[in-house]
């Protein structure tokens, strides 16, 4: 198998979900064999958000002959990784590199992990919603837009209310009675907003 590990590895994340890898190539006398590529194994250690740690998936991306770079794709967002590099030859893989570590920056979130709408009286709605299953970030707020909706299905205005990020439940006031209402909810981080949920309610006609 090979004698010695590939040299000076260095890590480019280049977005949220992706990072580029290169390295210095092995001195081909140290192949001892037919230089046929070099493995790439990577793997989260833990999410930024959540602090959770769970069981380690090694990945391992394979890049033929004497590439000395590649990319890794799919990364989650707002993580920290580690990767080693090998080389390989007809025998087997040589040994690993020092482990690199790197972080992934934030991304947007996905949608709340659900929304659920209670209480109708005259005037009144209660939201109540669950965070997103995968923050990817750290959440700044969360955005509720609503309107009317008339028996013809016409929209009218729509209203939007900002609810900071630590909140899970909100009463809305000031409603029409008897009025269907279209909501539309979404987390934020600084990244951008994430995916959005939509739920309908009615008002209550009268006591």
């Amino acid at each position: 198998v090979p004698m010695v590990a590939p040299g000076n590895v260095q890590v480019h994340v280049i977005n949220s979900t992706l990072a580029k890898v290169h390295w210095d190539p092995v001195p081909l006398k140290t192949v001892r064999g037919h230089l046929q590529g070099y493995k790439v194994y990577y793997w989260k250690v833990q999410s930024l958000s959540r602090r959770t740690r769970r069981h380690v998936e090694k990945k391992i991306l394979t890049f033929r002959g004497n590439k000395t770079f590649g990319m890794l794709p799919g990364l989650e967002p707002y993580s920290s990784y580690k990767l080693n590099v090998r080389v390989v030859n007809g025998k087997g893989e040589g040994p690993a590199s020092p482990d690199k570590v790197f972080k992934t920056p934030e991304g947007v979130p996905s949608s709340p992990s659900f929304l659920k709408i209670t209480n109708p009286t005259l005037d009144s709605l209660t939201l109540e919603w669950g965070s997103p299953t995968h923050p990817n970030g750290v959440l700044t707020s969360y955005i509720l837009k609503f309107q009317p909706i008339n028996n013809t299905h016409e929209l009218g205005p729509l209203v939007e209310i900002r609810i900071p990020a630590n909140e899970s439940s909100l009463i809305l006031k000031n409603l029409n009675y008897s009025t269907r209402y279209k909501f539309y909810f979404n987390a934020q981080t600084s990244v951008g907003s994430g995916s959005q949920i939509t739920e309908e309610a009615v008002t209550i006609m009268d006591e």
